[in-house]
């Protein structure tokens, strides 16, 4: 039988591990336990078990979910949407003004989708259902969603991973759930005892300057904590900030050097890890640990974003 993998990040604030690409530690899902029982995002459809399961074991039955916000349509954060509206008749999909109209007909998304991930797609996300255009509400830059008497979510649009993103400021733990426009949060590193985030920049939306300007806007909300889609929370957001801006230079930077030497994506990619291995390496990672193919993952993708951008540019 399977089983939910939960963590509690308190303040009524729970995650469920939804198992995205397979893999442990990969996307979570979160659920605010408030009068309306609501979840920021729902990974592709073969986390709607672990999802489903999930709410199981937290004693909620899917009918209670009233609430399902997407920071942003790419299927590992939405692409199980539709999927769990079938088993959730109560619920509304919260979306950004520019997704909307990809959940009605994620068709655009599929295809974008199969570009990066060739033959693994169906295996990965399939179905991708459509949401019916009667459940979907759209939130603006710094409009609200109240969820019970004390707890009134605010949204703020993000830009710099995707076009189509927000973010969500929670008043109760003081905490935003960025997706993926703060980078991710490798967990696993802190197994052996140091932090590690890098952005995301997976095409074909990706900008770096707009990145970096979102961010600086989190630090104007003075928020305690980060909520990521990829994966887990930081109490320690200035940390955050400084590693994933830095970063941010390194990738740009390798992404320059590869494209002048002609080498394109596929250079790009390869610069990334053999700087990010030899890092972790140095910090006493094994090379045969989990957190390599995560990473590993990851930076095929976001060597595809940044020769996008770069050859836009």
């Amino acid at each position: 039988m399977m089983s939910s993998h939960l963590y509690d990040w308190g303040n009524h604030i729970r995650m469920i591990d939804g198992y995205d690409l397979k893999l442990p530690e990969r996307t979570g899902i979160y659920v605010l336990e408030a009068e309306e029982l609501t979840l920021v995002e729902t990974g592709p459809s073969i986390s709607i078990p672990y999802l489903l399961k999930g709410l199981e074991d937290l004693g909620h039955r899917p009918e209670d979910v009233r609430n399902i916000i997407v920071t942003h349509i790419h299927l590992d954060h939405a692409g199980g949407v539709g999927l769990l509206l079938e088993k959730c008749p109560n619920a509304q999909v919260v979306v950004h003004p520019r997704g909307a109209r990809h959940l009605a007909d994620p068709s655009r998304l599929i295809r974008g989708a199969r570009m990066v991930y060739g033959d693994q797609f169906d295996s990965l996300f399939d179905p991708v259902l459509p949401v019916p255009e009667d459940r979907i509400r759209i939130k603006k830059d710094e409009e609200t969603l109240a969820i019970g008497p004390e707890r009134t979510l605010t949204f703020l649009d993000s830009p710099g991973h995707a076009a189509h993103h927000f973010s969500i400021y929670d008043p109760i733990s003081r905490g935003l759930f960025t997706g993926d426009t703060a980078g991710v949060n490798y967990i696993r590193s802190k197994v052996f005892g140091f932090p590690f985030y890098l952005p995301s920049t997976s095409p074909n939306q990706f900008d770096p300057e707009a990145m970096k300007a979102s961010i600086s806007r989190f630090q104007k909300w003075d928020v305690e904590r980060i909520f990521f889609g990829h994966f887990g929370m930081s109490d320690k957001p200035g940390v955050v900030y400084d590693q994933v801006t830095k970063e941010l230079d390194t990738f740009m930077e390798m992404g320059e050097q590869a494209i002048k030497a002609g080498e394109g994506a596929k250079g790009i990619e390869i610069r990334l890890k053999e700087h990010y291995q030899q890092f972790l390496l140095n910090k006493g990672v094994p090379e045969n640990d989990v957190l390599f193919q995560l990473l590993f993952i990851d930076l095929t993708v976001c060597a595809k974003g940044i020769e996008h951008y770069l050859g836009k540019k």
